[in-house]
């Protein structure tokens, strides 16, 4: 009965992805092309046989990493970087120089949410990029999120807010940031901007099995993204594959452990070891390795050459051995409340 609900879901998203594939600030749009196609494979849905499905709606678009070009196709139809900056604790001017880093270090990719308080000033970083000629408009995937309470209980006046304060015409996607009581309204006035073309993909985050289950029968859109924690401490691995057979791609926040973990995390001495068989850091070895999972990772770091660092990871890759021995050190240990 759920395998049906779901790949239904896929069918009525399939439905409600974008026509067209917009690449300017200013929302002007062209035609759709089949570049949706190049990067993504028609699987089957969960617990089929691998038999040619009886009926459409029987299939499930799963997405692919294109690792040459460095992104993924959304359900939604647009392109999304397979890296990028998280912004959580940034404030102030440090908002400003470390996006403005990220993005002179070719990260497309920027993260924020309504509850880190910065998203004024990483619009503004983006805005004076723009203009000083490190990015093009149309190069950059801002990712924004409302939170619980409040927030989503006047969503519609939230969304606008989150747009306001950004002012870089759209947000590329937009999140919720946890369950919430009001969440499903707040879920309908996200598609409603996406009607009005101010928000081009929608998603959630720190949603598992059982929200996500309970959440999709009452939405018309399947999440384009589900954000939650995923460094190798907590793998999710039961989680990850259900999301993805969904047609949903996976993004991971904390990627590397995260408010006082990170420490430990990269002093393992399984990931230094293979860190050292490969020439490159920890750190890259976890982005590595989550890419390589299908999860798309987004590492925090007020530090150019952290952040340089982490966006290196496309030049060596993780061998089967290696991807067992960093899934052996799964703790279950999670980091965040949510």
């Amino acid at each position: 009965m759920l395998v049906s609900l779901l790949a239904f879901l896929i069918t009525e998203c399939g439905q409600n992805r974008a026509g067209e594939t917009g690449r300017a600030r200013d929302i002007e749009t062209i035609p759709a092309t089949d570049t949706v196609k190049s990067v993504q494979e028609i699987g089957n849905a969960p617990g089929d046989t691998g038999s040619e499905p009886e009926a459409e709606e029987e299939t499930i678009v799963k997405a692919v990493f294109d690792f040459e070009r460095r992104t993924v196709m959304l359900i939604s139809g647009y392109e999304m970087p397979l890296n990028g900056l998280g912004t959580y604790s940034f404030h102030g001017d440090e908002s400003i120089d470390s996006v403005k880093s990220a993005l002179s270090n070719g990260v497309r990719l920027i993260d924020t949410a309504s509850a880190y308080g910065n998203e004024k000033e990483i619009g503004q970083a983006i805005r004076e990029a723009i203009n000083e000629g490190i990015v093009q408009w149309e190069d950059i995937f801002v990712t924004t999120k409302i939170y619980p309470g409040n927030e989503m209980e006047y969503p519609a006046r939230s969304i606008q807010a989150c747009l306001d304060r950004l002012d870089i015409g759209y947000v590329d996607l937009m999140l919720l940031h946890h369950p919430d009581p009001n969440d499903v309204e707040a879920y309908k006035a996200m598609e409603q901007f996406v009607e009005e073309g101010k928000i081009r993909s929608i998603g959630l985050s720190n949603w598992y099995v059982e929200e996500l289950t309970e959440f999709l029968p009452q939405v018309d859109t399947v999440p384009a993204v589900v954000q939650n924690e995923i460094p190798p401490y907590y793998q999710e691995n039961d989680i990850i594959p259900f999301i993805q057979d969904l047609g949903i791609v996976v993004q991971g926040w904390y990627p590397l452990g995260g408010r006082g973990h990170t420490g430990e995390l990269l002093g393992d001495s399984v990931i230094s070891e293979i860190a050292g068989a490969h020439g490159v850091s920890s750190a890259q070895v976890i982005l590595r390795w989550n890419l390589q999972k299908g999860v798309v990772v987004i590492p925090g770091s007020s530090n150019p050459d952290h952040i340089r660092e982490n966006t290196e990871l496309y030049h060596f890759s993780l061998t089967e051995g290696e991807m067992a021995r960093i899934g052996a050190l799964d703790r279950g240990e999670k980091h965040d409340w949510y």
